[in-house]
């Protein structure tokens, strides 16, 4: 079973979701090129979402590169150059950043404040805390 968490209380739709964790676990190497995927039904079962949802991100991952599917054999992560590969992992970490300042924002921090939670954050990282 592919490790996909969905939130159904966010506004981005449920495909693009499992397009985007599909995508990160590509870049990142968790799965490689030539790995079976699931079916879209045996992963709509296991997401407990509708199979239309499931062909819909497997059409979108397959037209950008990612997968493969070969009829009668099944679905698999295709051979992907690491400037895509690299793309999609900055995007990720852009997104997740955005999503943070977004959040110190809302809070009234000042881009030095920021700065300093993000070093120390670092630093405890460094240590291994």
């Amino acid at each position: 079973m592919l490790p996909i968490r969905l939130s159904k209380e966010s506004r981005e739709p449920i495909y693009h979701q499992i397009e985007k964790q599909l995508k990160a676990l590509i870049a990142g190497g968790h799965l490689t090129a030539g790995t079976p995927l699931p079916s879209i039904r045996a992963l709509s079962k296991d997401l407990e979402i509708s199979v239309i949802t499931i062909r819909r991100a497997y059409q979108d991952l397959e037209a950008q590169g990612f997968i493969e599917t070969a009829h009668g054999k099944g679905t698999y992560v295709a051979e992907i150059k690491n400037a895509l590969k690299q793309e999609v992992k900055t995007a990720s970490v852009s997104e997740s950043f955005e999503r943070a300042i977004e959040t110190a924002r809302s809070y009234d921090y000042s881009d030095e404040e920021m700065t300093a939670i993000f070093h120390a954050i670092l630093e405890k990282r460094k240590k291994g805390e």
